[in-house]
C-alpha cells in the first residue's frame, strides 16, 4: 500500500510538470546575432548606399547592428560633418536590450563620399538623403526610429517635419529647434559663466577672424568644451570621441555651423535655422533630451516636448552635450524605455 502511494504521487508529480506551460520563447533575443539571412552577412552589416542628388550620385557608409523587426534606430551624428564615432557608446547598451540600430556617416563625412561642393551641404538635400537610406535599408513606420543629435537633432527635426509618416518614433539629442536661440544662450548664459580673461581671449581672436589661431582650439577644448561638450579632462576623453574629432570635415562644418560649439559663427548657413513655430504639427512620439551643463538650454529641450503633440522629456542632471557619453547613467534607461514603451504601445506623453 505504502509502494503505492509513492508511485501516484510521483505520478501526479509528473503529470504537473508535464501539464506546466513553458515560457515563451523571446525569439527576438534569440535571433539577435543572426546575420544568416541578411543581405549585408558578407560585409558585417555594412552597406555603401548611393545617394542621388542634383549634383552628382554618391555613396554613404551604414552598419547595421543586430536584428530587430519592430525596434530598427537609425543615428544622426552630429557636427555637420562630424561621424558616427560619436555614438559608439551604444554599443555598450543597446545589444543587451535587442535593440537594432544603424551607425550612419552623412554625405561629406569621413567614412562616406567627401565631394568638395558647397552646393550639397543644405538641411533640404540632407533630409533626402536620409529618405534615400531608410529605403535602402527598408526602413517604415513599423520600425523606423531617428535619433539626432546635436546637428543630427537639427536633422531629425527636419526629417520628421517632411516624412512623419515613416517614422515609428523621434528622438532629439541635445539640440534646440532654434540656432538663434541657441547663440542667445550661449552669450547671455554660458558665456558669463567662464573666466572673463578667457572669454576676452575668445572673442578677440573671433573679432580678428583669426580662426587658424591654434590658441583659438586650445581655449575652447580647456576651458568651453570640457565643461559644456564632454565634463571630462581632455585627457580622459574617450577614443571614440578623439576619432571623431580627428576625422571631423572642416569644410562642411566650418559652412554650415561656424568655427566652433561656441554659438554658430559668421556666415554659417544655420545661423538663421529656426523651425519652432512648425514642432505642433508633430503627432508622432517624440523623446526630446536635455542635459544640465550643454550648449544647448535643456529648459528649451522640455519646452519642445510639450510642443509637439506627443513629447516626453529626459533630462541628464550630470550630462552635458554628449550625455551619451558623460551622463549614461540617466541617458540609455531613458532613451530605452521611451523605444520600448512606444513598440509596447505604453508610450505616455510627459
Amino acid at each position: 500500500m505504502k509502494l503505492k502511494m509513492v508511485l501516484l504521487s510521483a505520478f501526479t508529480l509528473l503529470l504537473f510538470c508535464t501539464c506546466k506551460e513553458k515560457p515563451k520563447a523571446d525569439t527576438v533575443k534569440e535571433n539577435y546575432l543572426d546575420f544568416s539571412k541578411r543581405d549585408d552577412q558578407f560585409t558585417g552589416g555594412i552597406k555603401m548606399i548611393p545617394i542621388t542628388t542634383p549634383n552628382g550620385t554618391f555613396k554613404v557608409w551604414t552598419k547595421t547592428v543586430g536584428n530587430n523587426p519592430t525596434i530598427k534606430v537609425l543615428l544622426l551624428h552630429g557636427g555637420p560633418g562630424g561621424t558616427h564615432e560619436f555614438f559608439e557608446s551604444f554599443d555598450g547598451y543597446f545589444p543587451q536590450e535587442s535593440i537594432e540600430y544603424i551607425y550612419y556617416d552623412q554625405l561629406g563625412s569621413y567614412y562616406s563620399d567627401q565631394p568638395n561642393d558647397n552646393r550639397l551641404w543644405t538641411t533640404d538635400r540632407f533630409v533626402e538623403e536620409v529618405e534615400q537610406v531608410r529605403k535602402a535599408l527598408h526602413l517604415d513606420n513599423s520600425n523606423f526610429y531617428l535619433l539626432g543629435q546635436s546637428w543630427g537633432g537639427i536633422l531629425a527635426m527636419e526629417y520628421a517635419l517632411k516624412y512623419q509618416k515613416n517614422l515609428k518614433g523621434l528622438i532629439i539629442s541635445n539640440m534646440m529647434a532654434s540656432a538663434p536661440a541657441y547663440n542667445k544662450y550661449a552669450e547671455e548664459v554660458l558665456g558669463p559663466k567662464m573666466d572673463p580673461t578667457v572669454l576676452k581671449q575668445i572673442k578677440d581672436i573671433e573679432k580678428n577672424n583669426d580662426f587658424s589661431n591654434p590658441k583659438y582650439s586650445e581655449l575652447l577644448f580647456k576651458y568651453y568644451y570640457t565643461e559644456h561638450i564632454l565634463r571630462r579632462p581632455l585627457g580622459q576623453w574617450p577614443e571614440s570621441i578623439n576619432r571623431a574629432f580627428k576625422h571631423l570635415n572642416p569644410n562642411v562644418y566650418v559652412f554650415m555651423q561656424g568655427q566652433s560649439e561656441f554659438g554658430i559663427t559668421g556666415n554659417a548657413t544655420l545661423k538663421n535655422w529656426d523651425v519652432t513655430a512648425r514642432l505642433k504639427t508633430l503627432t508622432i512620439p517624440t523623446l526630446t533630451i536635455g542635459s544640465k551643463y550643454d550648449t544647448m538650454d535643456p529648459d528649451h529641450m522640455k519646452w519642445i516636448s510639450t510642443e509637439v503633440q506627443n513629447g516626453r522629456f529626459l533630462f541628464c542632471p550630470n550630462g552635458s552635450h554628449c550625455s551619451q557619453y558623460d551622463d549614461q547613467e540617466h541617458y540609455f534607461p531613458g532613451v530605452i524605455k521611451f523605444l520600448k514603451d512606444v513598440d509596447n504601445g505604453t508610450f505616455k506623453k510627459s
